[in-house]
């Protein structure tokens, strides 16, 4: 949400500043710039990624219209599901192979919605715990295979606002672009007349000023925003990964927990009492 609320401070100081100071917003309205503009950008795009990142980038976009990352509720619901599923591997591991083979058809899984829709996590949790289960692992070599498995996936997701950027440097050139072809446009109105010549002139340079508007006011924030997002989804990841290893390590579940809660971010960490509390109930649940 703060990000169209962003987007529209970003046009009404600018429109609104050229109004107050004298301007007419008409003289912006350059549909043509913007075909020059929008056209060779997205044209590049295509151009330099694939039909997959493509499709994630749409996603990704989208996805900055909703809160990164799990929240305080989010974050216990975590802390839930790891210690079930820890409790059950730790009773009889072999009862896990269903819930970790099939997450969206395990009764474990569908008590948690708000984890369950982070697909990379769950995926992250199954796989390392199939490991678990089909043979045991040195806690020192498990870490390593968790973090080549985030290191991959980081390296992936961090491609889109990669390409974000790109192509939002490439805004302020392809502006210049349209400016040079209206000057071209209007050296051939040369005969007529000043008024004529100034308005062409200044239709060429506003796509300057488009491209560049466009550039450090929208795809440069929104890159910053997709990046962000993706740290924050990540995080979910070291809090998996630091309750397996403890797990590897043959420790309770409730500690395994309480190593993944401290590496929730403090801003939206439950306290232990919170976790402890919400752990039991689950515990008690499942007696």
């Amino acid at each position: 949400m703060l990000v169209i609320v962003g987007f529209i401070v970003v046009f009404v100081s600018v429109f609104g500043g050229f109004a107050l100071e004298g301007g007419h917003l008409e003289v912006l309205f350059q549909p043509i710039e913007l075909l020059i503009i929008g056209g060779a950008a997205a044209g590049s795009l295509l151009i330099g990624s694939s039909p997959q990142l493509i499709k994630t980038m749409i996603t990704m976009i989208i996805g900055t219209l909703k809160p990164a990352g799990p929240d305080k509720a989010g974050w216990i619901d975590w802390m839930k599901l790891l210690f079930e599923l820890l409790k059950a591997a730790k009773a009889n591991p072999l009862s896990l192979e269903p819930h970790v083979n099939e997450p969206e058809k395990s009764d474990i899984f569908k008590k948690y919605p708000t984890a369950l829709h982070n697909h990379h996590a769950i995926h992250f949790l199954c796989d390392t715990m199939k490991v678990q289960i089909s043979s045991a692992m040195n806690p020192y070599d498990l870490e390593d295979l968790m973090d080549q498995d985030i290191a991959a996936a980081h390296e992936e997701e961090l491609r889109v606002p990669a390409v974000v950027t790109r192509t939002g440097d490439a805004m302020p050139g392809l502006g210049i672009v349209a400016a040079v072809l209206g000057v071209v446009i209007t050296m051939g109105k040369l005969s007529q007349g000043k008024e004529v010549i100034g308005h062409s002139v200044a239709a060429a340079l506003v796509g300057t000023f488009l491209g560049i508007l466009i550039s450090y006011g929208f795809m440069q924030p929104l890159s910053a925003k997709i990046e962000t997002n993706i740290n924050d989804e990540g995080k979910v990841m070291n809090v998996i990964k630091s309750a397996l290893i403890a797990f590897a390590k043959d420790l309770s579940p409730k500690v395994c927990v309480e190593f993944g809660r401290r590496t929730i971010p403090p801003s939206a960490r439950p306290t232990f009492d919170e976790v402890d509390k919400a752990t039991s109930s689950v515990g008690s649940k499942a007696a």
